[in-house]
């Protein structure tokens, strides 16, 4: 009888040291929460037009509130706002930099992002971090677009698309779908391996394959690798900064590292590399001067480094 009680018992131990293998990993929010969130990042674009590499650079030094407004199991309502943006544009001999909190009479992109700044819009995510829906942000980015109200048509139409391009929905979703980890419904131990897929928003059009690894988790952290594998859709068009329609054929990668606070889910740091490599076919257009579709290898490499500090 001794034997056999001794036997269960340690069956009993190998199972709850098992059971400690595993984590619960998700998002865990209270109404009245609050986090800073900073980013640094920089894009270069490169493209080659008739054997010319033209350069394209955007690079961010942004902040942002958020605060959980409501949150209910499984689905959380956040307000994020901009309370810090300093934008720089570099094309085609052109630079625009604009620090939203600097008076600049002669940039009107300083204007608009003035006006953007400490207003809210909300964010609404699930538990495991699937994004749900964003509203109030197109109707943020028409207010300040205000400030391009007394410039010439063709000038206010390239503004408003910058800054639509830029900090509009598609964009942002697109940004915080690539940012935020979406946690498997299950509990995982080291080495496990899960996937996702979300899609290409704003400019370019397709689908990234997500597959985050857990590598290291203890009672207050944990950390995540993830990679990417990015693929466009060859016959969506979109607009590129000239007005002219094109389609992209490119794939690429993105990898991201991430030391995850296990007591609200948030990234407290991420490191991201991007790359993407193919071509931009522009279509034919009378307009713009071009007589037949031109195709236009490009490369797009991006990287950037974010931090999560809750402070409420």
């Amino acid at each position: 009888m001794k034997k056999l009680t001794g036997l269960v018992a340690l069956c009993c131990l190998a199972l709850s040291l098992s059971a400690q293998d595993y984590v619960e990993l998700n998002y865990k929010l209270k109404t009245g929460s609050e986090f800073s969130l900073s980013q640094e990042s920089r894009s270069e674009t490169y493209i080659t037009v008739s054997e010319v590499i033209q350069r394209t650079t955007r690079d961010y030094n942004n902040k942002m509130s958020v605060k959980v407004t409501d949150a209910n199991p499984g689905k959380y309502t956040l307000a994020w706002a901009y309370t810090d943006i300093k934008f720089n544009f570099n094309a085609k001999n052109q630079n625009i930099y604009v620090d939203a909190k600097t008076d600049h009479p002669d940039e009107p992109l300083q204007g608009a992002l003035k006006l953007m700044l400490n207003q809210s819009f909300t964010v609404e995510i699930q538990g495991n971090g699937s994004i749900v829906k964003v509203d109030g942000l197109d109707a943020l980015l028409d207010k300040a677009s205000e400030a391009f109200a007394k410039l010439k048509t063709d000038e206010r139409d390239a503004y408003k698309k910058l800054l639509k391009d830029q900090f509009g929905t598609d964009a942002f979703r697109g940004w915080l779908e690539q940012l935020l980890v979406i946690y498997p419904v299950h509990g995982i131990k080291n080495g496990t391996q899960w996937e996702e897929s979300v899609p290409l928003r704003g400019g370019l059009k397709g689908r990234i394959d997500l597959y985050w690894n857990l590598q290291h988790w203890d009672g207050q952290t944990a950390k995540i690798n993830t990679t990417g594998n990015i693929k466009t859709d060859k016959v969506e068009t979109f607009t590129i900064e000239e007005g002219i329609q094109a389609t992209a054929s490119i794939d690429g990668t993105l990898t991201t590292n991430y030391l995850i606070n296990r007591e609200s889910g948030f990234p407290s740091i991420a490191v991201q590399n991007t790359e993407m490599k193919g071509e931009y076919v522009y279509l034919a257009n009378r307009k713009k001067q071009l007589k037949k579709d031109l195709k236009v290898p490009v490369k797009i490499v991006t990287n950037a480094s974010y931090k999560i500090k809750q402070i409420k």
